[in-house]
């Protein structure tokens, strides 16, 4: 079992489909096996990541530019890479991180049109070169997201309100994405969410050992 150094793993994908669910079924399973993990979310996880997701996610700020935003989340994504993601790291522990910079990409340049060089550049700034090791894409068509969502209690926030049209943009990204990096495993986020526990856990250990 490789437990010389940590392992990076990121889960992406449009809003509802059932990123947080998979993230706390890897880390359960992680756990039990006596693996160290330090769960975290993009924008968050540090005081100021907090304080910069409150700000993107506020319907207050619907006026924000998409150029404010993209440079928000790459604020909040240095913080958590050198506060938390590579001291974890060093430390051995395997990093889970519900959205990383694949989201920028697909948010900001393919939905909101940002150029993608610009946001390739700017992700390597923040991040010092950090890459993930590996990626999970739950895939979910933009339609059952947008039910999903519908059928959740509370309000929505900023991104969520953006639309069907909106999310497609985004889902449309992912896959773009998925056939450029081999580090990323696109999954059928429709399955059971049981099959997809198992069949994360099964490839993770397969990167992993």
């Amino acid at each position: 079992m490789r437990m010389d150094k940590g392992l990076f793993v990121t889960f992406e994908g449009i809003d509802g489909c059932g990123k947080t669910t998979q993230v706390t079924a890897l880390k359960n399973s992680l756990e039990s096996k006596g693996t160290k993990v330090v769960v975290i979310r993009e924008p968050g996880a540090t005081l100021i990541g907090e304080k910069i997701r409150s700000i993107l996610l506020d319907k207050a700020n619907y006026g924000m530019s998409s150029e404010t935003e993209v440079l928000l989340y790459e604020a909040a994504r240095a913080q958590i890479v050198n506060e938390v993601i590579r001291p974890a790291l060093h430390a051995g522990e395997v990093v889970i991180c519900d959205r990383f910079y694949d989201s920028s990409v697909a948010y900001q340049g393919y939905a909101r049109g940002l150029p993608l060089e610009s946001i390739d550049s700017l992700n390597r700034f923040a991040t010092g070169g950090l890459e993930p090791d590996l990626t999970f894409l739950l895939d979910l068509p933009a339609a059952a997201a947008w039910e999903r969502m519908n059928g959740r209690e509370g309000a929505h926030d900023r991104l969520e309100i953006e639309g069907l049209g909106f999310m497609e943009k985004v889902r449309a990204g992912y896959l773009e994405l998925a056939g450029k990096h081999a580090r990323i495993i696109k999954l059928d986020a429709m399955s059971p969410a049981t099959v997809l526990a198992e069949y994360i856990d099964r490839n993770f250990w397969e990167v992993y050992t």
